[in-house]
Formats: structure tokens, sequence, C-alpha cells
């Protein structure tokens, strides 16, 4: 579990298919304190480390299943893609963001964006089958970032990316016709499931 605070940017040193795809990722995370088989949510994806280095700068290795890549953005990544980065939940840590499981549910399309002030308005439109799990200042993670849903309009729903969160995410270089991984709030995905149950 993860709670969509970013704690470090890290980017792909190199690519592998081979049967599933394998990615390097460079990272500041001291390697001597992450475990082989410890979860580290990538864009908001949860994999697996599968092997580690130093050379030539800390590197962690994970293996990306075709259905981790069909359902998400990864296979648009390239060499020199910057990458959001959370290490998993540990017992007594703080809850900044809202429960992330790392599981991405789909693709959502940068549709608008607009300055306001110091911040920027983005409107993206989320898949029609994840539409309705998105609310007005309800929470959504995009990207592996937890955000806060400012208005929904049909598939479109818009964020505003104050200048914290664009200086230690990725998110400083938005751009429309960007694909971005989207995962709904688990309580959303309850409720509605109760909902059609009843």
């Amino acid at each position: 579990m993860f709670t969509g605070i970013v704690t470090d940017i890290g980017k792909v040193l190199e690519l592998e298919q081979a049967g599933d795809l394998r990615a390097r990722i460079g990272t500041a995370y001291d390697v001597a304190g992450i475990d082989i088989g410890a979860s580290i949510a990538c864009d908001g994806v949860c994999l697996t480390v599968i092997a580690l280095g130093r050379t030539p700068q800390n590197w962690f290795d994970v293996q990306i299943s075709a259905e981790s890549v069909g359902k998400t953005n990864i296979g648009a990544w390239a060499v020199g893609k910057r990458l959001n980065l959370e290490r998993a939940l540990k017992v007594g840590d703080e809850l900044g963001g809202h429960i992330v499981s790392g599981h991405v549910d789909g693709v959502a399309e940068v549709m608008r964006i607009t300055p306001e002030g110091d911040s920027l308005r983005v409107t993206f439109r989320a898949p029609e089958s994840l539409a309705k799990f998105i609310a007005p200042k309800g929470s959504v993670a995009l990207n592996g970032t937890s955000l806060t849903v400012n208005e929904v309009e049909g598939c479109d729903f818009g964020i505003n990316f104050i200048p914290h969160t664009q200086s230690v995410t990725t998110w400083d270089e938005v751009a429309v016709g960007n694909r971005v991984n989207l995962e709904v709030d688990t309580m959303a995905r309850y409720v509605a499931r109760l909902r059609d149950w009843g």
C-alpha cells in the first residue's frame, strides 16, 4: 500500500524486452535499505524489485508483465523518462495523501492546461468505465500522485497543481495529450459496488 506522496523522482536507465519487460530505474533511494522483493510504486504502478545496484548510480530493476504494460502507460516508457517513485508504507508511517494500492485502473488523457496564478489547472479525460468513480473533492492517484479533484463534467475532471507539487514530482512537464496512470479511490469503488449490489 502507498499514500500517493511521491518521495523521489527516478529515471528509466534501461529497458529490455525478454519475455516480460525489465526496467532499470535510477533513484536517490539508498539501495542498501531496499530488499529484493520490495514493492515500489513507479508512476503509480506497484512493481517488485528484482535486482539492485550502485553503479553508475543507485538503481533497482523491476520486471513488468504484459498485463501491467497493457493497462498502464508503461508501453510508452523510454530511456531517460522521469518517474514518480514511492516506497511502500510501513506501519506507523504518516498517511499524508490517501490509500493507494498501486493497481492502476486505466489511463487518463490530458485535455487542457490552464495557468491559474502560480498553479496549473489540468483537465483530464477518464475512460468512461471509470468516470463514475471520480467525484468533486474526492481523491484520485495520477502517475502515483495523490490529488484532489476540483470539478467533474462527464468523463472530464480537473486537478489543480500547486507549485510545490510541480517541483517534487514529474508534473512540471505535463503536456496536452499525455496519457497518465489513473487509480480511482478505493472507497469510491466499494460505494459503487454496494449501490449496484443493493
